[in-house]
């Protein structure tokens, strides 16, 4: 029996060494982010440097926070296309998704009741993997009226209360109908309108990997 222990206590001492290696390296390995999304994120009309994952990557890095940010966005796509691609667009390993969704659904005019039930089968399927989500809200254009307006508008903080998700409210806050910060398009916005898309939702951006870290302690 006393034999029995010593070796019991001798493997443990043996392994606490390598516990404690695996759990500083998984502190510090770059977080791993996805942005889920359509052609505002895409980069549609820019350069891959110039498109919103990889110059908030940059802005990022640029302040000494590792990150690695994975661009899925899909130009075109709507929220169920999102929904549909899910699996193959967000790998194993992945520690939080900014989805950027709903534009093309407001654009299109489809039911917002279509759109709601897409954004919630993504994040209600990404928090059962263990992942993190920052949801980016979007606003539905006027010319469907005020009660489609309304309909579409809710289904962004109301999904992040009800599912306890990061939000940040408004994805083309500060850039939307400035012509100077749109491409001739007047929808995608510039290198320039992309460099505003990214200071505003840093705020939100970087409370959010706090929390990923947080849940990595």
């Amino acid at each position: 029996m006393l034999a029995h222990m010593i070796v019991l206590t001798v493997t443990l001492t043996a392994a606490l060494p390598a516990l404690a290696e695996d759990a500083t390296a998984d502190a510090t390995r770059p977080i791993k982010i996805v942005v889920l999304g359509d052609s505002l994120s895409a980069g549609l009309g820019l350069s891959a440097n110039d498109a919103f994952p990889a110059k908030l990557q940059k802005f990022l890095k640029d302040k000494g926070i590792g990150i690695d940010i994975g661009n899925a966005g899909v130009s075109g796509d709507t929220s169920s296309g999102g929904r549909d691609r899910l699996e193959w667009s967000v790998p194993e390993g992945t520690d939080g998704v900014i989805v950027e969704l709903g534009a093309n659904d407001a654009l299109r005019g489809i039911d917002p009741a279509v759109t709601r039930a897409a954004l919630s089968d993504i994040v209600s399927r990404l928090k059962a993997r263990g992942i993190a989500v920052l949801l980016c809200g979007m606003l539905a254009p006027p010319n469907y009226g005020s009660d489609y307006a309304a309909r579409f508008n809710s289904i962004y903080p109301d999904l992040a209360k009800s599912f306890g998700v990061a939000l940040y409210p408004f994805f083309l806050d500060g850039v939307a109908a400035d012509a100077k910060l749109n491409q001739a398009d007047g929808i995608h916005p510039t290198s320039a309108g992309v460099d505003i898309i990214v200071s505003r939702i840093m705020p939100t951006v970087e409370a959010f990997l706090s929390s990923i870290r947080g849940q990595r302690r």
